[in-house]
């Protein structure tokens, strides 16, 4: 069993590809073709971390993800998240290969949230907020741009120096919290905040939001104001047990996102939609298997 490192994945996997493998993931899941428990996070608390564990199987996929979420990494010049993804052969279990999970990871989360907005964003929305400039903010940029065209990008961050040099490099704006939010068409909310960062009451009637961020079950980056809109979900168990947005306001979750994807439940085109994606093993898997199976027609 060989390893794939960062490098070989950056070499095969892009947004074009992925957004249409995440958008069938989604669907599959929520019609019962994808087996995955709920992810198991504890907390690495003497270094104020987490470690999860995360598999998922299917006829064409099978694998684990080990990952860590080290909020505090910024400051070692280190990535807040971390990986490795774990590939079996579905027919006969025998292991395919290891691969490097944290550029995975960072890209599937932001091709879910593109196949999202392109499902339920009118097709000339023109403003997009970004809240947090790390490595998720200027993923979700790089996504989203492949299903929609922005003529308004607005970023704000905690830190100035981000914000700034993400705004040079994708052409935006920085501005304060309220600012990047009034009058926005979309919103992403990506940052480790333990506390609302957003405000319900800034969001436009009909904006669609995505909120990415996570620091723990009883945490939230966006408050009861934005959680009491049409909300949407990776996945119900899942949601129901780690996403303090839901928790902590007890929101109440209209469809999973393959339930959109599919038509089976049906959204007013002019609501405020709130998608809460924390992330899923599938996902992962699903991406891995695309950057494997990508490395071997290369191989060819």
């Amino acid at each position: 069993m060989h390893f794939v490192d960062e490098s070989m994945v950056a070499s095969v996997l892009c947004m074009q590809d992925l957004i249409p493998v995440m958008r069938q993931t989604m669907i599959d899941f929520s019609q019962g073709r994808i087996a995955q428990p709920p992810r198991q996070m504890s907390a690495v608390q003497s270094h104020d971390g987490f470690f999860g564990s995360m598999p998922a199987t299917s006829a064409h996929a099978l694998g684990a993800k080990l990952v860590t979420f080290y909020p505090d990494n910024a400051e070692k010049n280190l990535p807040a998240v971390m990986a490795m993804i774990v590939l079996f052969r579905p027919e006969t279990g025998e292991p395919l290969v290891m691969l490097d999970g944290r550029l995975i990871t960072e890209m599937r989360t932001a091709a879910v949230s593109a196949a999202y907005i392109d499902a339920v964003a009118a097709a000339k929305v023109n403003t997009l907020a970004v809240l947090g400039a790390g490595a998720q903010g200027r993923r979700h940029i790089e996504a989203l741009s492949h299903v929609r065209q922005f003529k308004d990008i607005r970023i704000w961050s905690r830190t100035l120096r981000q914000a700034e040099e993400l705004a040079t490099h994708v052409g935006g704006r920085v501005m304060s919290r309220e600012a990047v939010v009034r009058d926005a068409d979309v919103v992403v909310v990506a940052t480790s905040a333990t506390e609302p960062v957003l405000e319900g009451k800034w969001l436009r009637p009909g904006a669609k939001v995505v909120t990415v961020g996570w620091a723990g079950a009883d945490s939230a980056e966006v408050d009861g104001a934005t959680m009491a809109n049409v909300i949407i979900v990776d996945s119900r168990e899942g949601t129901l047990a780690e996403s303090g947005n839901i928790r902590r306001f007890n929101a109440q979750i209209y469809a999973e996102l393959g339930e959109i994807l599919d038509g089976t439940r049906r959204l007013n085109p002019e609501a405020t939609v709130v998608f809460d994606s924390i992330g899923m093993a599938c996902e992962d898997i699903a991406a891995a298997t695309l950057v494997y199976e990508k490395l071997q027609g290369k191989t060819r």
